[in-house]
């Protein structure tokens, strides 16, 4: 797999320590934020709301595999298989997206991001461990929630274009939740008579990464209609008018091009994704993190600061894997600041420091399949 760092002239055993020193600081560190639950689990707790979500829990999954660490893997699988998962009502066969420490719902309704990350997690810990029994049979779980967000009575999915939802029901979608990557091993291990949609919506999804890109700066917004334009709808008022506008690039709209970036390491480069990438890069190779603000999607900068500027430069640095070679300049600059860049530490460091031990595992050639 390619190792990104070794090719700009990083030291193999560089790379191995900064990957290992990630990993450490995210599950075991003063700055941690994996934690013992009850009955033999374990959680991500999202520091800067106090909570566990199946986002960072399926994350923390998705490590886990990369760096063969089954006992976390284990545990996080418990406790999101205890606490988060819906036995009854409304949206039983779901995952609620958020729990506190203590494993008590705070909502009963999921979040689709979670969901298609606990499955490749699951198919990739069957691939590198084996299925077990009952819960351990992760390749059976795998199956089981693909099958169950296509065919529950409220999909995540729609059923005509394919398209993942921001949450089941509703009518537009959030274009960081596209993984078509992650659709295309789907539509290989997920149940024999659920792989065709699962192989629409790979494509589907590749062409909806295109068209709810700006053209020029290659920015997404945080949630868009299915036709691909920014959803600047007020959905979720909270009492802070920096979150209120989803339409712009800001906080989950990041995960785009790392997933653009991801889909390039796995697959290949395409030109439309790479002008994608090509654009966004150039557009912040010059501007440093502490600098990053929330932008309508055209790069007209707000009025409100970058709420995780470490993440945004990770997700960045994980997006040049699908730069074209015309672009290796802005793309070395993105790199090596990210190279240069500790993780985050505070009330903040969970989504940040997420987004970075994926763009060292992508990197470092460590995110693989």
């Amino acid at each position: 797999m390619k190792n990104t760092f070794l090719e700009y002239g990083y030291k193999p055993e560089e790379i191995e320590n900064k990957v290992n020193d990630t990993f450490y600081d995210i599950f075991e560190g003063p700055n941690r934020f994996f934690f013992d639950g009850l009955n033999d689990t374990s959680y991500f707790m999202d520091t800067g709301n106090c909570d566990a979500r199946t986002e960072g829990m399926s994350y923390g999954m998705m490590m886990c595999v990369m760096m063969d660490r089954k006992d976390y893997f284990d545990r996080m699988w418990k406790f999101s298989h205890d606490f988060m998962y819906m036995r009854e009502g409304y949206m039983k066969g779901y995952f609620a997206w958020s729990v506190g420490p203590d494993g008590k719902k705070n909502a009963f309704g999921p979040a689709p991001d979670g969901e298609e990350f606990y499955a490749m997690a699951l198919f990739l810990a069957d691939k590198k461990w084996g299925s077990g029994e009952g819960l351990y049979n992760y390749k059976k779980w795998a199956q089981d929630i693909l099958s169950t967000v296509i065919h529950h009575p409220v999909p995540m999915w729609t059923s005509d274009n394919y398209l993942i939802k921001f949450v089941p029901g509703s009518p537009f979608s959030d274009p960081s939740y596209h993984l078509p990557h992650f659709y295309k091993c789907f539509a290989m291990w997920a149940k024999e008579c659920d792989r065709p949609f699962w192989k629409e919506a790979e494509k589907a999804s590749r062409e909806y990464l295109v068209i709810s890109a700006d053209p020029k700066t290659g920015m997404h917004p945080e949630y868009a209609q299915f036709d691909g334009t920014p959803d600047h709808e007020v959905h979720f008022k909270g009492g802070d008018p920096m979150f209120d506008d989803h339409g712009c690039y800001f906080s989950d709209a990041y995960r785009t091009v790392a997933n653009i970036g991801l889909d390039a390491l796995w697959n290949k480069k395409t030109p439309k994704l790479s002008k994608i990438a090509d654009n966004l890069i150039s557009f912040f190779a010059d501007i440093e993190p502490e600098n990053y603000m929330k932008y309508e999607i055209d790069g007209t900068a707000t009025e409100y600061k970058a709420l995780h500027p470490i993440g945004m430069l990770a997700t960045l640095a994980q997006g040049t894997l699908a730069c074209s070679p015309s672009n290796k300049k802005a793309a070395e600059k993105i790199i090596r600041r990210f190279w240069n860049t500790k993780p985050r530490t505070g009330e903040r460091r969970y989504y940040d420091n997420c987004l970075y031990m994926f763009a060292m595992l992508a990197l470092s050639g460590k995110y693989t399949v």
